[in-house]
């Protein structure tokens, strides 16, 4: 399927990536940007044989958050049509947090506003050492509001605080303190770290890793006791699964499982 704000090419081992392709305004966020991100969750999520997806940016930056131009068009709009373009991003976020494959941040240079919240749902991000990052959205009387929920799952009330309340402007290095991101390394090195993240992802078994995401989803935040049966059930379906057939198998023949095609 063609876009007009992304590009979204597959490798010959399955590995996806994304890119926001509107660089003359720094990749910011537009509604059609937002429906077309939407589509393509939905068609990745048809795709099981894709392994991963990577996000990244065109050009010098990942994302500067919305568009202002959207921003001062919803401004003049009915409190409806306010409330459903809202929606709509609410939901990009919430569809893109749920992706069925682990989501890997290539973060490529300066992130604000939505744009943090876009990290926040990725399972991995790794940023250029120079990126900048900020919630912008306080400098324009607006609020963080639809990106909350995600941002503040990744780096804590304490820090939201810390970042959202005065549009705090920090580099990689802060970001990784922060939790936002997992590590920044420089320009040169930004592909071969991601590949790092790939080529880990690539010895695990796709069927074990998609259920391990949705684990995780369906345990954050709940006590041991709460959760118990559930986590006996998904133990007991990964033992019928196919994966763990090859898995155990490939051990005792001392070969490679058939979803490791490393060298």
């Amino acid at each position: 399927m063609n876009f007009n704000t992304l590009i979204l090419s597959i490798d010959e081992r399955q590995i996806a990536t994304l890119t926001l392709n509107r660089p003359d305004v720094h990749n910011a966020l537009s509604l059609e940007m937002i429906r077309e991100l939407r589509q393509v969750v939905v068609d990745l999520n048809k795709h099981p044989d894709v392994r991963a997806v990577i996000l990244t940016g065109a050009g010098k930056s990942f994302c500067a958050g919305a568009d202002l131009r959207w921003m001062q068009k919803i401004a003049a709009q009915k409190r409806e049509d306010r409330i459903a373009e809202a929606t709509e991003l609410s939901e990009m976020l919430g569809e893109l947090d749920h992706l069925k494959m682990p989501l890997i941040g290539r973060i490529n240079g300066l992130s604000f506003g939505g744009a943090v919240g876009l990290i926040a749902c990725c399972d991995i991000a790794v940023a250029v050492e120079d990126s900048l990052f900020s919630l912008t959205e306080v400098l324009l009387g607006l609020l963080p509001a639809t990106i909350s929920p995600y941002v503040l799952r990744r780096i804590g009330a304490s820090n939201a605080r810390r970042v959202m309340l005065n549009a705090h402007r920090f580099a990689a290095p802060e970001a990784v303190t922060l939790g936002l991101i997992a590590k920044s390394v420089s320009v040169e090195k930004l592909d071969q770290a991601v590949e790092e993240e790939i080529s880990e992802l690539l010895r695990c078994a796709p069927e074990a890793v998609s259920a391990a995401k949705r684990l995780i989803e369906e345990v954050r935040g709940k006590e041991p006791d709460d959760v118990r049966n559930a986590t006996i059930e998904k133990l007991a379906n990964a033992w019928e699964s196919e994966s763990i057939k090859e898995g155990i198998d490939a051990f005792f023949s001392k070969r490679k499982p058939n979803w490791n095609n490393e060298t």
